[in-house]
């Protein structure tokens, strides 16, 4: 049986293009949620998990809707693998029901670790290049402990300017409010304040 999957990420869009194409695949129940890309609390995706049986499909319209990170969607993708559960993405050349399609999978856990590879550097660069300007690395005010690898590497990535603030979020599996938030507590400016001091820091760097 094909069991659907459908979430937004805030309350101001809508799901009814997600469980239309669900439907049109086939989907005879479709579990939904309303939940930010890094909140790990996903009743719809837990009923979903506790619904399906061997032999079942979970369809999804993207990638991005089931997963909060590429490494998070790869232990899904593993564990409904062990309950013999196949996943389709209708966008993606994604299907772990088929040979190839599991094949195909293996490359994004390749990349998943790859990912978490690249996050560490980053992270590691980000901390010595704030000791390097004088700032501390400790723990930013109202920021939770668990976070504060993260929130360096939000800095690091944003500094960067190498990437977009949707692709640094969806890399750091967060929601961009809460990149955002990360930016200010490290004190980051935003916009078009970054451009100006990112030319003060390059005027200083020339004259010193």
């Amino acid at each position: 049986m094909r069991i659907g999957y459908a979430r937004v990420s805030t309350n101001d869009q809508n799901l009814t293009s997600q469980i239309d194409a669900l439907q049109a695949a086939g989907c005879h129940k479709i579990f939904q949620d309303v939940a930010c890309g890094a909140r790990a609390e996903r009743p719809g995706l837990d009923n979903l998990l506790g619904a399906v049986r061997p032999g079942d499909a979970l369809v999804i319209c993207k990638l991005d809707r089931l997963g909060r990170s590429l490494s998070h969607l790869v232990t899904l993708a593993n564990k409904l693998l062990e309950q013999d559960v196949g996943l389709v993405s209708l966008n993606d050349p994604v299907d772990t029901s088929t040979p190839q399609g599991r094949l195909s999978f293996n490359l994004f856990a390749a990349l998943a670790e790859f990912e978490r590879e690249i996050i560490k550097e980053r992270t590691r660069i980000g901390l010595n290049s704030a000791r390097l300007r004088g700032r501390r690395g400790g723990r930013p005010k109202g920021l939770p402990q668990k976070a504060l690898k993260i929130a360096c590497a939000a800095e690091t990535l944003y500094r960067e300017g190498k990437l977009t603030v949707d692709e640094i979020a969806s890399q750091l599996g967060i929601c961009k409010s809460t990149l955002y938030s990360y930016l200010r507590h490290r004190n980051v400016p935003i916009g078009s304040q970054a451009g100006e001091a990112s030319n003060r820091y390059v005027q200083q760097s020339h004259t010193a």
